[in-house]
This record gives structure tokens, C-alpha cells and sequence, in this order.
């Protein structure tokens, strides 16, 4: 089986990745084994006032975050599995990168790896996810 990644780019930022490797990441960390089935996923890649507002619109959190994840939690409708949307807050990403000593490559990869679990429902609850 396969995700699809619908990449919107609604921010720009020197070095982001391409949109082959946001969609190998991502790809990398859906666990669906199907093959006869095709997931989708939209990633929106934002600026910090965007994520700042849909921090405090989602989340009721007045801050900036670096990802945010919506599960879409619906089952295949014409073949397709919808596994929801990613929001990912590009100047954010790159400024943890600089500040954990990553490449930006690697932190986006975490990124989107992270959010794809996410949107399969794993989460912070249990020590094993």
C-alpha cells in the first residue's frame, strides 16, 4: 500500500525539501498493507502566524507549535483511505533543526514521519507508540 501526499506550499523557506522526499518520509512511516488500496494525506507547510492560529483555533493554545496533525479517522471511500492533513510550521522546523544540531533534511524527516503516525492514530499515551 501507498500514501499520497498532497504537498500545499504556502510558505517558502530556503532549503525546504523537495516534494519527493516529504512524500518518502511520510510513505515511510504509513503501516498500511493493503496494496490494493491507495491513502492520501495533505500536508500545508505555513508560516508562524498560520500555525499560531491553528494552534489556538484546534488546540486552544496561544502559541506557535511546529506540526500539527488531523486524523481524518475515516475508513476508504472509492478506494481511498483519507488519513487526514499535516500542517507543518516551515521557519519552525528549520530553527529546532539549527538548535538541535540536525541537518534540515533529517529534522523534516522526523517531522513528517512523527505526523504520519499521528494521523494512524498513534500518540504520546502510551510508552510503546
Amino acid at each position: 500500500m501507498r500514501l499520497n501526499l498532497i504537498i500545499d506550499r504556502q510558505h517558502e523557506i530556503k532549503d525546504l525539501p523537495t516534494d519527493g522526499l516529504l512524500q518518502q518520509w511520510a510513505n515511510s512511516a504509513y503501516a498500511g498493507n493493503d496494496s490494493s488500496i491507495i491513502a492520501e494525506a495533505a500536508l500545508l507547510i505555513v508560516d508562524r502566524a498560520t500555525i499560531i492560529q491553528y494552534n489556538h483555533d484546534y488546540r486552544q493554545q496561544n502559541k506557535a507549535t511546529n506540526v500539527l496533525s488531523f486524523p481524518a479517522n475515516l475508513g476508504a471511500i472509492n478506494g481511498i483511505i483519507q488519513l487526514g492533513d499535516i500542517v507543518a510550521c516551515a521557519p519552525i522546523i528549520h530553527a529546532e533543526a539549527e538548535q538541535q544540531d540536525k541537518t534540515i533534511n533529517a529534522h523534516w524527516a522526523h517531522m513528517m514521519i512523527h505526523s504520519t503516525l499521528h494521523l494512524q492514530n498513534f500518540d504520546h499515551s502510551d510508552t510503546e507508540e
